[in-house]
């Protein structure tokens, strides 16, 4: 029984991954699914494109409220509501009829996908001690790689077995189990104790006098400045790289399907590699702020090949520059997200991952008109241009506004 006891921590982070890799699966569905739904319903671009809107507006919501309710009531029941709302919105795309049943249920799906990285990196607090929270939260959001990965060939598999409508139901079930799964083993003693009790006692006229003193915090905005710019980036290589490479390529889509999960996979290595070696520099060092800084540095070195997307002789060059900036990002995101609680503790921690969220949402949601007009008015070389040095130039901002990494001395709660 102490051994169990002693490993319930990487038991926990290891349900989070499982949860992290859930959401990306279960928001890629419609994306593979869509091809054979339209072969029951007439869904135009435009209709998709409203579909799909409906899932940005409620995560960009959701996951600043999300990251609220997650650090006034804890990971353990902000968690399994999380898993459960967006499970069962899932389930439900199975029994639509419409553009506007699939766009209502869309909505739902953002609502409970809003909470999962705010909820997962509050797990990773609650659980896990400071020296091995970097690999900790590496490993919890490494998960959304593996949806990444797992999502297309199973969509396929599946559809092939039970139709588009059993894909949904059947994904559906696999994040209720979890949600059971979770409950049953959260609710043993926590490594790092939280202030659950006293905060469900606070009253929410205080929570929001909290909120109004977490956004006086200069480092809140740091943060969210960071996320703000970066984030569209991320947005461009998942949304558009596929049709850069048919249309600027000319690669057929079957061989599209066969390359691009690569540079996912490297993603989900480098989550938890940029974990592991910011532990080992801090166990050598003793310095929270090398141990983040010095990782988001060479990740924000390893971006300048997108620079040179465009003078490359072939595709397989062109997943071969992805799979390294993917990379990168996999080392940058895990220190960003580490930072952001070795500065602000258990109090407010998922409240400030869900408001820099919340900004990266926002801001994808501007500027990916924005890449279109770019795009077919001139050519992606702009894009490849921002993508290349954009990640040197936060990192500056982020040295120059945040000179050092340490625990905030007065943190609100919420």
């Amino acid at each position: 029984m102490k051994k169990y006891h002693r490993y319930l921590p990487w038991i926990i982070v290891f349900m989070v991954f499982l949860a992290t890799a859930l959401s990306f699966l279960d928001r890629q569905i419609l994306s593979v699914s869509i091809i054979k739904i339209k072969e029951d319903f007439p869904i135009s671009d435009t209709d998709y494109g409203f579909i799909n809107t409906g899932f940005l507006i409620s995560y960009a919501i959701m996951f600043t409220v999300g990251g609220i309710l997650i650090d006034r009531f804890g990971s353990r029941w902000g968690l399994a509501f999380s898993v459960g709302i967006w499970s069962l919105a899932t389930s439900l795309h199975s029994i639509a009829n419409s553009v506007f049943y699939f766009g209502v249920f869309r909505f739902f799906l953002g609502l409970g996908e809003g909470g999962a990285f705010p909820g997962a990196i509050r797990a990773v607090v609650e659980w896990v001690p400071k020296k091995k929270q970097a690999l900790a939260n590496g490993i919890a959001i490494g998960g959304s790689a593996l949806g990444a990965v797992v999502a297309p060939p199973l969509c396929v598999y599946l559809m092939g077995i039970t139709g588009w409508r059993g894909v949904f139901l059947i994904t559906g079930i696999f994040g209720i189990l979890w949600v059971i799964v979770w409950l049953l083993l959260s609710k043993k003693q926590r490594i790092t104790k939280s202030p659950q009790r006293h905060v469900q006692r606070k009253t929410w006229s205080e929570t929001g006098k909290g909120l109004m003193k977490v956004l006086k915090i200069k480092e809140v905005w740091v943060f969210v400045l960071v996320r703000f710019l970066l984030d569209p980036i991320f947005y461009f290589y998942m949304f558009w790289i596929p049709k850069y490479l048919s249309d600027a390529r000319g690669v057929d889509i079957v061989k599209i399907g066969e390359l691009f999960w690569i540079p996912f996979l490297a993603l989900g290595f480098s989550n938890i590699l940029g974990g592991y070696f910011s532990d080992r520099i801090l166990k050598r060092t003793g310095s929270l702020n090398w141990a983040r800084k010095l990782v988001m540095g060479i990740a924000a070195f390893l971006t300048l090949p997108a620079l040179f997307v465009k003078y490359v002789p072939s595709e397989e060059w062109v997943i071969g520059i992805m799979v390294v900036v993917f990379f990168a990002h996999g080392l940058w995101i895990t220190n960003y997200i580490t930072a952001i609680s070795d500065t602000f503790g258990k109090n407010i921690t998922s409240t400030v991952v869900g408001f820099s969220g919340t900004a990266g949402a926002l801001s994808a949601v501007l500027v990916n008109p924005l890449m279109g007009k770019i795009i077919a008015n001139y050519s992606y070389d702009p894009m490849w241009v921002y993508s290349g040095l954009m990640y040197g130039v936060s990192f500056l901002l982020f040295l120059i506004l945040m000179p050092k990494i340490s625990l905030l001395r007065s943190i609100p709660e919420i």
